[in-house]
């Protein structure tokens, strides 16, 4: 009988993920890195996007429930004048502001932005893995077949305004699980009457983990013994793990 491959490895690592490669790909690439036999992701990002992805290695998986519910917190930059049918810069263009478009001020962003703190109702992209009749919502997108979908209730609980130069900006979300940061930005360039979509996404916290305390795949592939980077399970925030 063939023998599983890895070690059995318990603890969890704070992965930042590289643009370009998917949540899955990075954590297979962590987990042939440090030799775990088991391992698992806790919420994924899109391959453009990069960040912290918290992986979860042999028991440690068990966690993976309570951090799928955390709040997240992102850096996010939209592009104003153009919306995508995928609300990043993956999709193709829908609609464009007029010629005469020459960008958006800042008090007109921040006073678009603060209708959107608080709880708000969000109908969820046809680009996602949410799923109708067993079928991710994204296959039927990919045929042309828009479906409608009920608004889901989220809460934005901090969303700043870092920098903004009339075409792009940058700010920083702090939200609930189920969150789309692409139809956060949609709705923002749709209140402001010339579309929006994302260029760029950082996620910064997941739950109580940070992306300061994260490892790049490059850090990890060159040290000697990678799996000395493991958060072991006694070591995890309080109430993530049963206290010995």
């Amino acid at each position: 009988m063939a023998t599983r491959r890895g070690q059995l490895l318990d603890g969890v690592l704070l992965l930042d993920k590289p643009e370009g490669l998917s949540s899955n790909h990075a954590l297979q690439r962590a987990k042939r890195t440090v030799d775990a036999r088991k391992a698992g992701h806790t919420g994924t990002l899109d391959p453009f996007a990069t960040g912290l992805l918290v992986l979860c290695m042999g028991k440690a998986t068990k966690i993976s429930g309570k951090m799928l519910d955390a709040d997240k917190r992102y850096l996010a930059t939209v592009f104003f004048g153009a919306e995508t049918d995928s609300g990043d810069l993956t999709g193709t263009v829908v609609s464009q502001a007029g010629e005469d478009f020459a960008g958006v001020g800042r008090e007109a962003l921040e006073q678009a932005i603060a209708g959107f703190r608080g709880e708000i109702q969000q109908i969820p992209p046809m680009y996602s893995a949410l799923k109708r009749d067993g079928i991710p919502l994204y296959k039927y997108a990919r045929e042309g077949i828009e479906l409608e979908r009920p608004p889901r209730t989220v809460m934005i609980h901090r969303l700043d305004l870092l920098s903004c130069d009339g075409r792009q900006a940058v700010i920083d979300v702090e939200c609930s699980k189920g969150t789309y940061i692409r139809t956060l930005a949609q709705d923002i360039g749709r209140a402001l009457g010339c579309g929006a979509h994302l260029v760029a996404l950082r996620r910064t916290r997941i739950g109580p983990f940070s992306l300061d305390d994260a490892i790049t795949l490059e850090q990890l592939q060159a040290m000697p013994t990678p799996a000395q980077v493991l958060l072991p399970l006694d070591k995890l925030p309080a109430g993530l793990w049963p206290a010995a």
